[in-house]
Formats: C-alpha cells, sequence, structure tokens
C-alpha cells in the first residue's frame, strides 16, 4: 500500500511546488529586467538633459555642446558595452555610439515613436533566458519648451541579464529540491504513521490464520479511525478465539463422555454375541458399526487435542528423524507385504516440533501403508530446498481423482473408493493440525503412475522475528505462543 500511496502523495506535492515555483521564476525574471529598464532610463534621463543644448545654430557653445556629450556617450558605451545615441526626429544621429550606430527599427521603431509621442518607454516585453537574440531598447524623449526636439536611445546586450536571471532560478530550483526533499520525507513519515496499524492488522491476521489465535494488536499509534479498527479487531478476535474454544471443549467433552457408555454397549455387544449363533451377520454388523464409531469418537478426541497443543519447535535431524519413522513401519509393512523405501541425505536439519512431526510422520505413512496393495511400494524421501526441507511419502495405491485431490484432508472426507478400507476420515485432517501448530505445512499430489503423494514441508531456520515493535502485535496476557 505505501507502494500506491507514497508516489500519489509525492505528485501532489510535486504538483504544489511548481504551482509556486513557476510564477516564483517568472517575477524574478521581470524583476531583474525592470531593474535594468529603470538602470537604462536614468541613463537615458541623463543623457537627454545633455542633448538640450545640442540643437540649435552651429555655433561655439553649440560645437562644445556636441563635442561633450559625444564623449560621454563614448565613455558609457567603452565602459558598459551599450549602444547609446541621440537622434532628432527624423532618427537621424546627432551623437552615436559606436559611430554609425541607428535607431533599432528606424523611425517606425515602437520604442522611438512612443519617445516622440512624449513618453518614456515602458520597457519592452520580458526576456527569457533562451531569447539569445534580444537585446533591450529604452527610448526617452528630449524636451526643450514642451517640445520633443530629440530622442536618446539604448541598446542594452541581455547576456548579462539572461545570466542573472538564470541565476534566481537556480536558487528557487534548489530551494524546490530541498521543499521538495524535506516533502518526501515528511510524506514517508506520514505514510508509515497512516499504514503502521494497517501492518500490524495485517500481521495479526496472518497469526490468527495461520493458528496462533492469541495474536492481538496494541491500538496504539495511526490515525484515530484505525486504532479504532484495532480495537473492534481485538474484540472480533477474541469472540473468534471464545467460540472456537468453546467447539474444541465440547468435541472434546463429547468425545470423551461418549467413549464410556461406547465402550459398556459394545462390551453387552459382546456378551450378546456369546449367545447367539457363530457367524451370525447381524450380529457383526452391529459389532462393526460399534467399533468404526468408537474409531470416531477417538479421532475426534485426538483432533480437538491436535488443535489445541501448545508447539515447541526446534533445530531437528529431519532426515534422522523420517528414517526412525521408516523403521518403525518396515515390520507392519513386511506384515502385509509392503517395500518401504528411504531416499534422500542422511541429515538435514529443519526448524519443527520432534514430536508434532514424529506424530504427522506416523499418520501419513500409517494412511500409505493402508492404501497401498501387497506388492506395492511406499516411497519417503527428504529433500533441502532453499530455506526449507520437504518430506515425500508417495505410495503405489489407487489414488484419489482429479476433482478428489482437493478435498484430501477435510474433516471426514473419504474417497467412496475407499469405503472397504477401515478408517474415520480425521487421521489427515490431525496431521494438518499438529503440522500447522509447529510451523509446517502438508500439501498433496497425484503419484506417477499411481497412488497419492504427500508433500510435508518444514522451515529449515527459525522464523525472523516481527520487524514492527513487540507492542503492537502481542499475544493475550497469560497465553502462550503457539508459533
Amino acid at each position: 500500500m505505501r507502494s500506491r500511496l507514497l508516489p500519489l502523495l509525492i505528485v501532489l506535492l510535486m504538483g504544489v511546488l511548481l504551482a509556486l515555483g513557476v510564477p516564483l521564476a517568472a517575477s524574478q525574471a521581470r524583476s531583474e529586467q525592470q531593474r535594468v529598464v529603470v538602470d537604462r532610463i536614468d541613463d537615458t534621463a541623463r543623457f537627454a538633459s545633455l542633448a538640450q543644448f545640442v540643437s540649435g545654430p552651429p555655433d561655439a557653445t553649440h560645437r562644445e555642446s556636441l563635442n561633450a556629450l559625444t564623449e560621454e556617450l563614448g565613455r558609457y558605451q567603452e565602459v558598459y558595452g551599450i549602444s547609446a545615441g541621440v537622434f532628432d526626429r527624423d532618427a537621424e544621429a546627432v551623437a552615436a555610439s559606436p559611430d554609425g550606430w541607428g535607431v533599432p527599427g528606424g523611425r517606425t521603431g515602437p520604442e522611438f515613436a512612443e519617445a516622440l509621442a512624449g513618453r518614456r518607454s515602458q520597457g519592452p516585453s520580458q526576456v527569457w533566458p533562451w531569447d539569445e537574440d534580444r537585446t533591450l531598447v529604452v527610448a526617452s524623449p528630449v524636451i526643450r519648451d514642451g517640445d520633443v526636439i530629440a530622442v536618446v536611445v539604448t541598446e542594452s546586450p541581455t547576456g548579462p541579464l539572461r545570466s542573472r536571471i538564470l541565476s534566481g532560478w537556480l536558487g528557487i530550483l534548489l530551494g524546490e529540491a530541498a521543499a521538495l526533499l524535506l516533502a518526501v520525507v515528511a510524506a514517508f513519515q506520514l505514510t508509515r504513521w497512516v499504514l503502521r496499524p494497517v501492518r500490524v492488522l495485517d500481521r495479526a491476521t496472518h497469526h490468527i490464520a495461520t493458528g496462533r489465535l492469541t495474536a492481538r494488536v496494541a491500538p496504539a499509534g495511526g490515525p484515530p479511525e484505525l486504532r479504532r479498527l484495532a480495537v473492534s479487531f481485538n474484540e472480533m478476535a477474541d469472540h473468534v478465539e471464545d467460540v472456537l474454544e468453546q467447539q474444541r471443549a465440547f468435541v472434546a467433552d463429547a468425545s470423551h463422555q461418549l467413549r464410556n457408555p461406547l465402550s459398556a454397549l459394545l462390551l453387552r455387544i459382546d456378551l450378546l454375541g456369546l449367545e447367539l449363533p457363530e457367524g451370525n451377520e447381524e450380529f457383526a454388523s452391529v459389532r462393526a458399526e460399534g467399533k468404526r464409531l468408537a474409531q470416531v469418537l477417538d479421532g475426534l478426541l485426538d483432533l480437538a487435542l491436535a488443535e489445541h497443543t501448545t508447539a515447541d519447535p526446534r533445530v531437528v535431524d529431519v532426515a534422522a528423524l523420517l528414517a526412525e519413522r521408516a523403521g518403525a513401519w518396515r515390520l507392519v509393512a513386511d506384515r502385509d507385504g509392503v517395500e518401504v523405501r528411504l531416499a534422500g541425505p542422511t541429515a538435514v536439519t529443519g526448524w519443527a516440533d520432534p514430536v508434532g512431526l514424529s506424530s504427522a510422520l506416523d499418520a501419513v505413512v500409517d494412511n500409505a501403508l493402508k492404501f497401498t496393495p501387497e506388492g506395492g511400494v511406499v516411497e519417503l524421501s527428504v529433500t533441502p530446498e532453499g530455506d526449507s526441507v520437504v518430506i515425500e511419502v508417495a505410495d503405489s495405491g489407487p489414488g484419489v481423482a482429479d476433482d478428489e485431490l482437493e478435498r484430501v484432508g477435510s474433516r471426514f472426507w473419504r474417497s467412496h473408493r475407499h469405503q472397504n478400507v477401515s478408517g474415520s476420515g480425521l487421521g489427515l485432517s490431525i496431521v494438518g493440525a499438529l503440522l500447522a501448530a509447529g510451523g509446517a505445512e502438508i500439501a498433496y499430489a497425484h503419484n506417477r503412475p499411481t497412488g497419492l503423494r504427500v508433500i510435508v514441508t518444514v522451515p529449515r531456520h527459525q522464523p525472523e522475528p516481527a520487524t514492527l515493535p513487540a507492542s503492537y502485535v502481542s499475544l493475550k496476557p497469560g497465553a502462550p505462543d503457539a508459533a
């Protein structure tokens, strides 16, 4: 979620910074140009005051004023590199520097025409850094006795102006970059603050989904809405745990309470059978149903105990444990005419509850031997794969159909083709509960050419602790850690 929320916030922040930065850059450029224009206007006003005495009869005073003006214009152009001149109403040069320089645009130029009308230049259009061929033209009228007798014109190169604009924009850009960096850090912290309760809820939900029903969320940090959601989540988890605990207790109590009257009933049936003729089919059928009911009750009690068992995972030699269980079942396999084969390395360690894993392997191997006909093979193998250890138990029995494969391991489910095989349909359900309590997983697949392949996956190492603070995802006080 952060990967989607954080880019959205960054894009919005960039939009805000651009909305502020672009007008600021334009204002800075206008300010720089206005400063230059004002300076040129002051210069043209000074030249206009000198040019008032240039026009008139060509006497000594006229020549002296003209020489002084020409000298002043020359020094100005030499020092500042700005072309300047005084022109009569016909745009003919009275004095100009450099020599031969004329009015930009001639007599019809907008600046010259505006000055002839008795107004100073209001300033040309904005010069941008990419306008390399632009010049800045400013004109002021020379007024004597209320009449415009001449016009002072300056033409400035825009290189220095464009450089100052770029320098100002660089400062704005650096400021925007710093502001964006701070905004990204703030957005990161904001998304972390907002999403932390979501991650905590996700982790707690995962714990509950994998069997750690005592996991709870501490309603601390984050927006008020998410804190209220954490409280509601804890209330829901408490309710679910209570319901499941009541269900487990009912199954265990019912199984336990029914065993005694069922045992008494089976004893009475056996006593009754002594008075019946040998080989009575009705008696055999009733006795078989009674034994099957006893198996179901025993399975329900074992399942309730398995789901309520606290696992004790540790580093276990999975290969040695599998070899031990294979040796223990070989006597049963030899009696039934089934070959048990063991493959894989002799030592592979994993992280599991040795008691739970041993009980699960016993149930899986028993199930494989039960459905493997005489002369068949049950193959047991252990293989390290990355961060996991994979145990496979494959039989050569009839297997299950494609549409039945996903139902294998469900409570009380048995294939219609296996109804003549003894069992309650709870064995693999108990295996799943034992493995889940220890952090392992179980899966089922077809064996080739026939049979069922049971795949048990055990982590090789102890799972890493939660990266979130312990105060966020915790167990209920006094509850054991099922992990």
